[in-house]
């Protein structure tokens, strides 16, 4: 009797976004356990990503599934307990404190360069390309690299520090393209091996090391998918190091994922599997914590681009899978893709949104105009021969692995 209940309250949320159980059409749900039903209205996307990691229920196109869910607002209509503590424990806990702030890189971006190495361009960005006029991922990619130091005005010889610089990519492009001397600083230990290796040739310091230890003096500051592990107890405290940082006719550039209203926790689902003391700043939160520290110069979305580099690292994962299998089982790979496709579904329906925020520490003085399209060049290398072709380095032996190569969640 109760399972009934349960499917039908699930179909009729589903109804209102035009997704019929056992339907026809891709973005229809066949379920192939019931339990799926009670699962999901009592957990919401916890129960119902949960349930799709246990291949209780299946879809052929999953971003366009969350598309729809999202766009007639089926998550709102559905408040379930789970989301209810997860916010109000980030409105209790300081969730992004120091001692806290290696879980992510632990967590999610030790998951094995094997698996990013696949899923990623040569240049190893882990961060929404621009897709202007741009025929695959490596040239979205360093489209949005070019639009980036073309925003920050990057010159040679300039110092740049990057904040939370990944596997180095951007750090490499800076320094073998623009001529920059780079200081990179990451939260893991996965990433700050990559990226010493991928740039060992050009002028660039990666540390390990949590953003509120930094200390120097730059020419530029650039940060890239690194806001959305600050929290917002911590922006206040992010910008202000930035601003210590940075010499005072520097500028500073903030790429993040926004929430389209303040927000004090995550998804649960994405907290549980994917980024653990995540949170998505809003427009408010983030001119809150940079207001009378910086000049706002631009403020650029991106946002539908995302969804195209989504879905562009989720066909790399499918085409690569054949090797990755053996290193990671199923559920993970139902997982991932659930990640990528949810998310890239949510860009689409602008739950959330991509935006360049370029930032001065008292304005920059006269006709300025900042670019919004990445401008075409070609680009030299050190012997003033083309730019050479991106070796990535290989992966070394005994690779250290924390994050789970399964689908169960890991413990914090």
């Amino acid at each position: 009797m109760l399972d009934h209940l349960f499917q039908q309250r699930l179909g009729n949320l589903l109804d209102t976004a035009n997704i019929v159980i056992d339907g026809n059409y891709p973005w229809d749900i066949r379920v192939h356990d019931s339990r799926m039903f009670r699962k999901t209205v009592l957990e919401g996307n916890l129960g119902f990503g949960e349930s799709y990691m246990e291949g209780w229920w299946e879809c052929d196109d999953l971003e366009e599934l969350f598309f729809r869910i999202l766009s007639a607002g089926v998550d709102r209509q559905l408040v379930t307990l789970t989301v209810v503590m997860e916010y109000l424990q980030g409105a209790l806990i300081n969730l992004q404190k120091p001692a806290r702030a290696f879980t992510v890189g632990k967590r999610h971006y030790d998951a094995g360069n094997d698996l990013f190495r696949a899923m990623l361009d040569p240049w190893m960005m882990y961060s929404c390309a621009c897709w202007r006029e741009a025929d695959s991922l490596e040239m979205a990619q360093e489209n949005k690299l070019c639009l980036v130091f073309d925003k920050l005005a990057l010159e040679p010889g300039m110092r740049l520090l990057d904040i939370g610089c990944g596997w180095g990519g951007a750090a490499r492009f800076a320094a073998e393209r623009y001529g920059a001397k780079v200081v990179g600083v990451t939260v893991s230990q996965e990433q700050a091996s990559f990226a010493r290796a991928f740039c060992k040739e050009f002028d660039v310091d990666i540390r390990l090391m949590d953003y509120r230890q930094l200390e120097g003096s730059f020419d530029r500051i650039v940060s890239i998918g690194m806001l959305e592990h600050v929290g917002y107890k911590n922006y206040r405290t992010y910008f202000d190091i930035a601003r210590s940082c940075l010499k005072p006719e520097g500028r500073m550039l903030v790429q993040s994922i926004g929430s389209n209203a303040p927000v004090t926790g995550t998804d649960p689902w994405i907290e549980k599997y994917i980024f653990p003391n995540s949170m998505l700043p809003s427009v408010s939160q983030i001119s809150g914590g940079f207001e009378g520290r910086f000049v706002l110069e631009d403020w650029h979305s991106l946002s539908y681009d995302y969804a195209l580099t989504l879905k562009a690292w989720e066909r790399n994962v499918t085409r690569n899978w054949p090797s990755l299998k053996s290193s990671y089982d199923e559920k993970f790979y139902r997982m991932w893709r659930y990640y990528l496709l949810s998310c890239a579904g949510a860009f689409r329906a602008r739950t959330i949104q991509l935006w360049q925020i370029l930032l001065t520490p008292s304005g920059i003085k006269g006709e300025c105009c900042i670019p919004h399209q990445p401008a075409r060049r070609s680009f030299r290398d050190k012997g003033n021969g083309l730019a050479k072709s991106l070796r990535m380095p290989a992966p070394g032996r005994g690779q250290h692995r924390e994050f789970p190569r399964s689908g169960a969640a890991a413990e914090s």
